[in-house]
Formats: structure tokens, sequence, C-alpha cells
């Protein structure tokens, strides 16, 4: 798991309290590319609209960490 991901799940449980058994989940459905984390938490329903628009801005504040397949 790389240092940006750890950043994240930090954050998904600290300021969201986004329960570990969604992130693991989340981790398991999650292609090969780990910056489409928030985006399967938001599939799956485990994050609301809401909390997907404060991970995107969490992102972009801690800067470094792309979306999207070409990431």
């Amino acid at each position: 798991m790389s240092n940006k991901q750890t950043q994240l799940i930090g954050f998904l449980r600290r300021e969201l309290a986004i329960p570990e058994s969604a992130i693991a989940t989340a981790l398991r459905h999650q292609e090969q590319d780990s910056n489409q984390l928030p985006m399967v938490l938001w599939q799956y329903g485990l994050v609301t609209l809401k909390q997907l628009e404060r991970i995107f801005d969490w992102l972009e504040k801690v800067g470094n960490y792309e979306i999207g397949p070409n990431a």
C-alpha cells in the first residue's frame, strides 16, 4: 500500500468515520489502480455523495493524488 493510500485511509477513518469494513470492501473491489478507492467507496454505497466531495476536496488539498485510470 502506498503512502498516499495510507494517508487517504487515515482521512477516511478520522474525518469521515468510514468503518474499517467499508474500507476493506472497497480495497478488495478496486482495480489495480489504487487511485480508484474513493470512487469504489461511492459506487458500492459506502460513502455519500457529500462525503465523496469531501474526499476529493481533501485529495486536492494534499496534492499529488490523481484520480482516474491514467493517474
